[in-house]
């Protein structure tokens, strides 16, 4: 299935089932949904980030979490974690909650993200098989490296996981730890 072409869970402001829709459509005009992020910290504290493909169909060549997908009419969050970081990655490991999050923002070619996000954490420390269609490249990089990284270079990282620095960077990086 071409991955534009799913459809996605739209949900109210308490991420309630209302309806669903095709994810191309609920893009262009800014339905709010459902969807996961995944953030992996490896044993030195470090962060996996993916640049998005260049062709993807918005956010193209932006850093960003490791994966980030939305859940199928039918599957859990926990489920589609799991299958976009093995889809995307190639990695599979336990994943835990950490939070749920909304953000609304203009993502490029004309097209709205306004989601409903289930926030998970995981830690990994083997091989990365990244799926050249999903990710251009990957870099494993400290708190304090991606700090400066984003404060030098915000336009190089997607919004949402701009997001998620400005408001969970600690939960993020000590959310395996509780």
């Amino acid at each position: 299935m071409i991955d534009s072409d799913e459809t996605i869970i739209l949900v109210d402001e308490e991420d309630r089932q209302i309806g669903l829709a095709p994810k191309i459509d609920a893009h262009a005009q800014g339905l709010r949904h459902r969807a996961i992020s995944v953030c992996i910290l490896d044993k030195r504290g470090r962060m996996l980030l993916q640049k998005r493909a260049a062709d993807k169909y918005h956010s193209g060549g932006l850093w960003t979490n490791a994966c980030c997908t939305h859940p199928r009419a039918g599957e859990t969050v926990e489920a589609a974690a799991q299958r976009r970081l093995r889809e995307e990655l190639g990695v599979d490991c336990e994943l835990k909650f950490l939070t749920r999050t909304h953000y609304r923002a203009e993502v490029g070619n004309g097209l709205i993200e306004d989601e409903m996000v289930h926030l998970f954490v995981g830690a990994y420390d083997g091989p990365v098989a990244p799926d050249a269609a999903e990710v251009a490249a990957y870099d494993w990089v400290s708190r304090a490296e991606l700090r400066a990284r984003i404060a030098a270079h915000p336009e190089a990282y997607t919004y949402w996981f701009r997001h998620y620095m400005r408001h969970y960077a600690d939960e993020m990086f000590a959310g395996l730890a509780a």
